[in-house]
């Protein structure tokens, strides 16, 4: 967590990084509610920060992992804070409810999965690659770790070939935040 206070590589002046303003209030806010200090944070919200674009600003690989870090430390308080409270079987059930709610959309039909994308997308059939991996590794029949999940990128296509890239997002967030608990 002391990430805020060390700053991340820059990119060159004439490049676009992440502003740099967002980022470090982003990260002093985190770093008070994961002390307790600061209103509580959802892991979802640190999934979804989204950060204006500068010049000179931070290296977005860089900022994107350590949210990636930020993340899964916030699960862990979080399974740590239920299992304290309720017991490591609440918790299990808890991270069983979140898996069983992504199960229904790995059930239809390969392209058909989730919204057609209108324009660009992200391709469906390596989009249904992932999700059939990961419906493999729900059934125990090979091994995903929230980082590959997460490291997953998708060629583009266009219209009636591409899902809609936002909901493909958010479902690889929930995916991710699934795969945490339980690594």
């Amino acid at each position: 967590m002391s990430q805020s206070k060390k700053s991340f590589s820059r990119v060159g002046r004439f490049k676009t990084g992440y502003n740099v303003a967002e980022v470090d209030t982003f990260l002093r806010r985190a770093q008070r509610a994961y002390s307790g200090e600061g209103a509580p944070m959802e892991v979802e919200e640190i999934s979804s920060a989204a950060f204006s674009p500068q010049r000179g600003g931070y290296e977005v690989a860089d900022v994107d992992a350590a949210l990636d870090r930020l993340a899964a430390a916030f699960v862990h308080l979080t399974r740590a804070a239920v299992i304290e409270q309720s017991g490591e079987e609440a918790w299990l059930n808890q991270t069983y409810d979140a898996a069983t709610a992504l199960y229904p959309r790995l059930l239809r039909p390969a392209g058909e999965r989730f919204r057609d994308a209108e324009g660009w997308g992200y391709r469906k059939e390596d989009v249904d690659k992932l999700l059939n991996r990961l419906a493999a590794y729900f059934n125990g029949s090979v091994k995903l770790t929230a980082d590959q999940l997460r490291g997953a990128s998708f060629p583009e296509a266009k219209d009636g070939k591409a899902y809609d890239e936002a909901i493909v997002d958010v479902y690889i967030e929930r995916a991710v935040a699934v795969l945490v608990s339980v690594e």
